[in-house]
């Protein structure tokens, strides 16, 4: 399932429990665990019967909570004040307005004055309602699906919303943007059928989520952008129809959008209560380091905290203690999928499996998170973490997933077939003696010697390489794995860029070796092509990192993503989970199951307790429900 394609897709979170603090306000635990629940998870997935008809909404997991007719969403505060300022941090220095190229980089927030034909809610796992779109309407076999758009829906000059910019909005984005295009590859054609009815044909049978993903179609006016060159960057304030505009920008280094009045859809069930600041900014911050001290100074009014070491021993100023500020420990349940070092199997070095899993052995996660995590975290043993998709909830693979492996005996690790995989471990204490052992006979079997203490080839080249990263922080975290490279005779560093930098280096696949979050949904399908799949691997802009080229991988994303029902789904995803396990494609790292949040103590809240919230970012609640309370910014 798609939600915003953005470069890091991170996890949706589902359920929310606040922890306890004291009366200073200061969270009295350093971290929280919790143990994946597979039954408590399952009940999401009961479907009721299909049924024919336009609707008013689409559920890909589950069936819709809100019916027709609904009010507004439950976890928002429908008569919340509108006005005040959300100033945010972001650290993309954008270049470009221009949403439908991959050229340049545009400003977070920029999604706010584009809209699409359908909108997630945040209490459902993957359920959304009408937007630009009135229906939505697909027969059974999902050949097709038809959109009906409203009358009211308008651009910012005031003109109509048509299915024409439709249209024009799914072949402009298929044509300039990778991802989009691998999204869409199975729609055969797209007419107008009626005067406001927008049909897309698709392939038969080869693609059950398509429905659901062409309504997160972003659509953009045509008689705006076929003046321009979508395909290239441009500065001027595009045309749109959300709720806000831009207002003023300073190139790449701040953006403030405001609320527009006139917007088209206030009356809509799905926008009650939500948008209520009057200005959003976003401030540019390139140093991750710089960027805390100015949340800490007050320069900016939300974070969502993921350095460990940070919220354990740096949140004890006196803007945490005297009220100013808040923090919260936020559960979180829901699918984290794969944080790991990805190898960039491009590069001659990491072709060999056996190297891959030699590197494993030299990474100590257990004594990382002692020495710098404060044992906050999990190690992560899926690229399904976190689900019901995770292989190893199945043990050893059972006749559904056999069903999908046998055809490829020959052709896979024969651990898929005999182990549970699970990284290796340590002791904690830094001494990895016996893993450096085994890393070095993997290294020897795949043809590299200890030469005058370097790790070396059969032609004397040292085994070398680097590691890119964007965060200062990230070399704290990766020093003890360097070092250990370091004894086993590799010549290993890291090489810091800033973030923008980074982004254009990985989008080129131009690197070592980086970590990076492999995020998952409720429902595993088509973003698995994007991952793993060899369509992807030399297309600049794809998420295929790592460059898999694997034709058993190929056929097993195909099988996710043509799963008839959850089951088959299930069994296909823990399947293609084992090939990537025992592939070595990465090293895995590590994740926490609870969002860490600072704010300054000037909103007010709609009222959640007891609902289960969905979210792709946590700072998206803020945006999207959260107002500024005037009683507090008196105080």
């Amino acid at each position: 399932m798609i939600k915003t394609i953005v470069l890091f897709i991170t996890v949706i979170s589902m359920c929310i429990n606040f922890i306890a603090c004291d009366s200073n306000n200061t969270v009295n635990l350093v971290g929280v665990q919790h143990e994946f629940n597979e039954k408590k998870i399952l009940p999401l997935y009961e479907k009721e019967p299909w049924t024919p008809g336009p609707k008013h909404g689409d559920a890909l997991v589950g069936n819709l909570k809100y019916k027709q007719g609904f009010a507004h969403f439950d976890y928002v505060n429908p008569n919340a004040p509108v006005g005040g300022t959300l100033v945010l941090s972001s650290q993309l220095s954008f270049d470009s307005f221009n949403p439908v190229t991959i050229k340049g980089t545009t400003p977070d927030g920029i999604d706010l004055l584009f809209e699409t034909l359908m909108t997630s809610s945040l209490d459902e796992p993957a359920s959304m309602y009408g937007l630009i779109a009135e229906t939505i309407e697909y027969p059974m076999d999902k050949s097709r699906v038809t959109f009906v758009i409203r009358k009211e829906a308008k651009w910012h000059d005031g003109k109509p919303i048509t299915v024409d910019d439709v249209i024009y909005s799914f072949n402009v984005q298929r044509k300039n943007m990778p991802l989009t295009a691998q999204y869409y590859k199975d729609v055969q054609e797209v007419k107008k059928t009626a005067d406001r009815q927008v049909t897309f044909f698709l392939k038969p049978g080869s693609n059950p989520e398509l429905p659901h993903i062409l309504g997160q179609l972003t659509v953009i006016p045509k008689h705006y952008f076929e003046k321009r060159n979508t395909n290239d960057i441009f500065l001027e304030p595009p045309l749109g129809s959300g709720q806000y505009t831009i207002k003023e920008f300073d190139l790449g280094r701040s953006i403030t959008y405001e609320r527009n009045p006139d917007y088209w859809g206030w009356d809509l069930a799905v926008n009650k209560g939500m948008y209520n600041f009057q200005t959003i900014q976003y401030k540019v911050y390139l140093d991750p380091e710089v960027m805390f001290q100015a949340f800490k100074a007050g320069e900016f009014d939300f974070r969502d905290e993921n350095t460990a070491s940070k919220w354990a021993t740096e949140y004890n100023s006196l803007q945490f203690t005297d009220g100013s500020f808040k923090r919260e420990l936020i559960a979180d349940d829901s699918p984290v999928g794969m944080q790991a070092l990805a190898f960039n199997i491009r590069r001659d070095l990491f072709t060999n499996a056996k190297v891959r899993e030699g590197f494993s052995y030299l990474f100590d996660f257990e004594f990382t998170n002692k020495q710098i995590f404060y044992n906050m975290y999990k190690r992560t043993k899926s690229f399904y973490e976190n689900s019901v998709f995770a292989s190893y909830l199945g043990g050893l693979p059972g006749d559904d997933e056999l069903k999908y492996l046998n055809p490829f005996k020959n052709q896979i690790p024969p651990e898929v077939f005999t182990k549970v995989y699970e990284p290796p471990k340590t002791d904690g204490s830094g001494n990895i003696r016996q893993n450096m052992k085994t890393a070095l006979a993997f290294f020897n079997e795949a043809g590299w010697e200890i030469k005058d203490g370097k790790l070396v080839d059969k032609n004397g080249n040292q085994m070398k390489f680097e590691i890119l990263i964007y965060d200062q922080g990230a070399a704290r975290i990766l020093e003890s794995f360097i070092e250990n490279l370091k004894k086993a005779g590799i010549d290993a560093g890291y090489r810091q860029i800033d973030y923008t930098h980074w982004i254009s280096q990985v989008q080129k696949f131009d690197y070592d070796m980086i970590s990076f979050l492999f995020g998952q949904s409720f429902s595993p399908g088509n973003e698995q092509r994007y991952y793993w799949g060899s369509s992807e691997a030399d297309v600049n802009g794809s998420r295929n990192f790592i460059g898999i080229k694997n034709p058993v991988v190929d056929s097993l994303i195909e099988s996710v993503i043509s799963a008839p029902n959850f089951q088959e789904l299930k069994a296909a995803t823990r399947a293609l989970d084992r090939v990537l396990l025992w592939n070595h494609y990465v090293i895995p790292e590590w994740h926490i199951n609870y969002y860490r949040i600072a704010y300054k103590n000037k909103f007010g809240q709609p009222d959640t307790s007891g609902i289960p919230l969905f979210v792709v970012q946590y700072n998206y609640v803020c945006i999207l429900t959260w107002w500024e309370d005037p009683e507090k910014t008196k105080q």
